[in-house]
This record gives structure tokens, sequence and C-alpha cells, in this order.
């Protein structure tokens, strides 16, 4: 049985269990609309960096080496401040999502650029030799055969990315880990209130996990 005594820890979490919550959704969401943006986007990327015209290559490439290359903390701040300095009102929460998505967009572009040109070249010619136009061969032969291949690496950038939200308590963002800290600073128990939000974290690293794996058993029925 839990001891719900005044000054336990069962006691202490149902009592923050309102902020936890709070903290935890908005981990959630952060890490949920990161996702898509950078999905969305990476995947047009990541197509531009395969077929696209050469300057529009070029610049793609140079903007995934380059997000690939900076640190997730520092893109946050340079997201939040350098956009203020231009003066674009965005909350620390949206800023803290652009900076994930922008970060994240350049690992899936590349994911997606590698998972294409390993798909064998005589899939695309077999396809133009049918008929099928370019969007067509991309929509119905290509990119199939490409997700399966990049869905391992995308569950990998998925898994940072909500790592990744911790570092937004640094513009002021109310996730999991500084609710967790604004808790701790109430009651003192900072051993089992991070030990509390690890185990949340595993939780939802664990489930996005098995998504993936769910999926993977879902595209090997796409046959090469």
């Amino acid at each position: 049985m839990f001891d719900l005594a005044p000054g336990s820890f069962a006691f202490e979490a149902w009592t923050a269990r309102f902020a936890l919550w709070r903290g935890l959704s908005a981990t959630l969401s952060a890490s949920s609309l990161s996702i898509l943006l950078a999905t969305v986007a990476g995947v047009l990327f990541g197509v531009a960096l395969t077929y696209g015209w050469w300057p529009l290559r070029l610049l793609v490439r140079l903007y995934v080496d380059f997000m690939r290359g900076m640190p997730v903390l520092v893109l946050i701040l340079f997201t939040y401040y350098g956009l203020a300095l231009f003066k674009i009102d965005v909350t620390p929460y949206w800023a803290g999502i652009f900076a994930l998505a922008g970060f994240a967009t350049a690992h899936v572009a590349e994911n997606l650029r590698g998972a294409v040109q390993s798909v064998p070249a005589g899939q695309m010619e077999a396809a133009k030799a049918i008929g099928l136009t370019f969007p067509k061969r991309l929509r119905y032969v290509i990119l199939p055969q490409a997700i399966r291949r990049m869905l391992p690496p995308w569950v990998n950038t998925c898994l940072e990315i909500v790592k990744g939200t911790t570092l937004l308590s640094v513009i002021g963002v109310v996730e999991l880990l500084l609710a967790s800290q604004q808790v701790i600073a109430r009651n003192y128990m900072v051993i089992d209130f991070y030990l509390l939000a690890c185990a949340i974290y595993l939780v939802v690293n664990f489930s996005i996990a098995q998504l993936g794996a769910a999926l993977e058993r879902r595209f090997s029925y796409i046959r090469s």
C-alpha cells in the first residue's frame, strides 16, 4: 500500500499530480508537433536533395549540414532570442517547437536521401518504362520502399526529440523536467521526483519504440 501520510513521496506526488501532468502534456505536445513538422519538411527536403535542381540541392545541403552540426541547446536559444531581434513575437513554446523541428528536419532529410538512393535504380527505370510520371514514380514505387528503409533512423530521431524537449526549460517552457524541478523546490525530494521523471520518459520513449516496431512490421509487407 502507498503511504499517503503528509510528507511521504506518494502524498507529495499526488499533490503535484496536476503540475506534473501539465508538464508531461507540454512535453508530449511539443514533441508531437516537432516530429510532425520535421517529418513533412524532411521528406520534401530529402526528395529535393536527391532529385532537385542543383541550386536547390546546394541550398538544402547547406541547411542540412548546418543544422546537423548545431547543438540543439544553441539552436533553441538562437531561435528564441534571434526571432526577437527581428521583431517577431513568438512564445517560448513555439520557439522551442520551431527549433526542434528545424533540427529534426535535417536528420529526416538526410535519412530519406540515403533511403531513396538505396532503392535499386532499376525500380525507377521500370516505373518509367510503364509510363508513370515522375510524381507517380515517387509516390507508388520509390517512396514506399524508401520509407521502409528510413523507419529505424526516423524512430531514433523521434526519441531524440522527446529527450530534446528537456532543453526547452532554458527559455521558460514548463515541460516535464522543469515541472519536476518546481515540485522538488517545494518538497526537496530530489531523488524521488527525478526518478519519477526518468520513469515517465522511459515509458514515453518505450511507447515510441514499440510504435516504430509496429510500423516496421506493417511496411515489411511492401516488397522491394
